[in-house]
This record gives C-alpha cells, sequence and structure tokens, in this order.
C-alpha cells in the first residue's frame, strides 16, 4: 500500500514540475518573440516596413518612411510646429485637404 502512495505523490510532483517547466518555456518564448520584434522593428515603418529616416522640418527633428511618406512626431513636436507657424501652416494643411476632396467631387 505504501508503495501506491509514493507512486501517486511521484506522479504528481512530476506533472507539478511539468506544469511548471511549460510555464517557464512559454514565457521564455513570448519573451524572445517580443525581443526579436523590437530588433527586427527598429527604425522601421509599421505600415510599409521601409527604413525610417530621420529629418528635420522647421526647426523641429521628426521621422519620415520615403516608402509611404509617412511622418513620426515627438511628443511635443507637434505643439512645437503648430506654434511656429501658427496659421499658414494648419491652413496650408487644411487647404491642401479641401482642394484635394473638392478635385474628387469635380472628377466624380
Amino acid at each position: 500500500m505504501a508503495d501506491i502512495w509514493k507512486e501517486r505523490e511521484r506522479a504528481l510532483e512530476n506533472e507539478y514540475i511539468y506544469r511548471r517547466e511549460r510555464e517557464l518555456i512559454q514565457k521564455m518564448r513570448k519573451e524572445t518573440k517580443e525581443r526579436l520584434i523590437r530588433e527586427l522593428c527598429r527604425n522601421r515603418c509599421p505600415k510599409c516596413g521601409e527604413e525610417i529616416q530621420a529629418m528635420t522640418f522647421r526647426g523641429v527633428p521628426l521621422d519620415k518612411c520615403p516608402g509611404c511618406g509617412g511622418v513620426w512626431l515627438g511628443p511635443r513636436d507637434l505643439q512645437i510646429l503648430s506654434e511656429k507657424d501658427h496659421r499658414t501652416w494648419f491652413e496650408k494643411w487644411f487647404k491642401d485637404e479641401e482642394a484635394a476632396e473638392t478635385s474628387r467631387a469635380a472628377g466624380e
């Protein structure tokens, strides 16, 4: 009878060790995957995958993708840009949008 209990105890211990190791392996896989993603995607456009290039626009550093034209600003960069060229910057931006919409509507 004692052998049966010892076997049961060993089986439970083996099951615990198996679960614990499986959890550790899953955790290691997840961490490795995250690290690889960060390494491979560093300085890459999230939309098209091209390497982004640092540039300066009106004294504000930003990143631009040569492939799709995406632009990334730092935390305060949009505020700095709007303060530098208060009205003309936003007016030009919105006028370009309105002109594009007007030309699309005229083309239909």
